[in-house]
């Protein structure tokens, strides 16, 4: 063992163990799960690091002999060495130091590891020209940048393979449903199309509040100030680390500005929050009409993927949908603490920026995830029964709608009444009483008729009543 010192105290430490006091007392004082901080970010923390000791070292702060070990360390790390000795929590108090000193302490004890004759002090040294409050922020934009290709990758994806279902059933007629009740007849085409356009419109809102999260505060140090840090070292960091990472990263207008506040974060959030709300909106809709398959909705045939009940023999459940539902819930509940986190910082810093890391890169993986497995389980292989809904349009009175113009209102209404009471079709009961001339009829009911509008076909329309 050895015995390190802080300003708690002392405590003794595995002699073996690259990370220090800060790091230990992380793991008992915050026991809350047994989660690790991300990956990411304590792959982003190290970047910054190995950029640090190469600006600092051109700045004339650091020795050529210190800047080399700390970059040959943070080579090592970088590679995946040493990833065992990252122990602090996802989850901890103090606005992300534990993991900013575990990240110092591992690259110091490291680099003395694979070089002896030069010894480096984690604070002084690794953390020369840098606070938590901005190291911490920062490498947690850029983990959420390295996972922002998959995410909207994935969204596209499902874009492109609704609109090649859209093309396939762009003339299969369907009933309409306002209020789960039956409205006038639309295809299924038009329905891929509508969502199609609203995942486009997800897709541009991560787009843009992705490119925000390139704007960092690293050089403000402790509050955006830029204590401690050189001029040299303000100008050049992120020239370096983009030149490491092949990021876009850029400096805030006001460094005091992005250190205290976080509502770059929540606007991330709020992207991914909507897409949620529309993924789950959409699953409940594929549920919903692949309902049955003999006593429900049985419009579509979604993939069989797995056995449905361990009583019911050949029962089939939408399990697809269903998972990416609880995906759904689980980052819009997410996002409820990324606003409460961020709204509840004080003054120059916020302190709750873990927790709003940990749960903003689990829900750009959860969504990816989720999307990748409703596309290639569920949404290639979807068939549309477009005999049953043909069938359930030509049974539908509410397709006496588009009578309203040459009957009126209160008539067809009371054709609607009639053809329900009577289990009849409107169409049959017109063509039966004669009501309107019967090559009218039949163009009024056609299905193009029925889902195309009415003002380019009205002078013939009019012509033949």
């Amino acid at each position: 063992m050895r015995i390190e010192e802080d300003c708690i105290g002392k405590l003794p430490i595995d002699e073996q163990a690259l990370y220090g006091i800060h790091t230990v007392r992380a793991v008992r004082n915050f026991p809350i799960s047994h989660e690790p901080l991300d990956p990411l970010i304590i792959q982003s923390l190290i970047q910054i690091k190995k950029a640090a000791a190469e600006t600092n070292y051109a700045a004339g702060t650091l020795t050529v002999a210190k800047q080399q070990a700390i970059v040959a360390a943070c080579n090592q790390l970088l590679i995946g060495r040493h990833a065992d000795s990252f122990i602090v929590p996802a989850i901890q108090g103090g606005a992300g130091t534990s993991a900013n000193m575990n990240v110092n302490e591992v690259v110091a004890n490291l680099a003395h590891r694979l070089n002896p004759a030069v010894t480096l002090q984690p604070n002084d040294d690794v953390n020369q020209s840098q606070s938590t409050n901005d190291t911490f922020p920062t490498a947690g934009k850029m983990a959420l940048l390295q996972q922002l290709p998959g995410l909207l990758g994935a969204v596209d994806q499902l874009v492109q393979v609704l609109l090649v279902q859209a093309k396939t059933y762009q003339a299969a007629i369907k009933v309409g449903r306002t209020q789960l009740q039956d409205a006038v007849p639309t295809t299924y085409g038009r329905t891929f199309q509508a969502y199609a356009h609203l995942f486009k419109r997800d897709l541009a809102r991560l787009q843009t509040a992705g490119n925000h999260l390139n704007t960092v505060n690293l050089g403000g140090t402790a509050i955006g100030t830029g204590i401690n840090a050189t001029r040299y070292y303000q100008q050049h960091i992120l020239t370096i680390l983009n030149r490491n990472t092949k990021l876009t990263l850029q400096a805030a207008p006001d460094l005091i500005d992005a250190t205290q506040n976080c509502d770059l974060f929540v606007e991330f959030s709020g992207a991914m929050k909507t897409l949620a709300v529309n993924l789950s909106k959409f699953s409940n809709d594929l549920r919903l009409l692949s309902s049955g398959p003999q006593a429900g909705l049985a419009e579509l045939n979604l993939p069989a993927k797995q056995a449905g009940s361990s009583i019911m023999p050949g029962k089939v459940n939408p399990v697809i949908p269903e998972v990416v539902n609880q995906v759904c819930f689980e980052v819009i509940g997410n996002d409820v603490t990324v606003t409460m986190a961020a709204e509840a910082g004080q003054l120059e810093l916020n302190a709750f920026e873990p927790i709003m890391l940990r749960d903003l890169l689990a829900n750009e993986r959860y969504l990816q995830q989720a999307m990748h497995t409703l596309v290639k389980n569920c949404l290639r292989d979807l068939t549309v029964n477009t005999t049953t809904c043909a069938t359930a349009v030509e049974q539908s009175a509410i397709t006496a709608t588009v009578l309203t113009p040459y009957l009126g209102y209160m008539t067809t209404m009371k054709l609607i009444k009639r053809a329900v009471a009577q289990h009849q079709s409107v169409k049959k009961i017109l063509l039966q009483e004669q009501l309107l001339p019967a090559t009218l009829i039949e163009t009024l009911f056609s299905p193009a008729n029925l889902t195309q509008p009415r003002a380019t076909k009205a002078t013939s329309i009019q012509n033949q009543a």
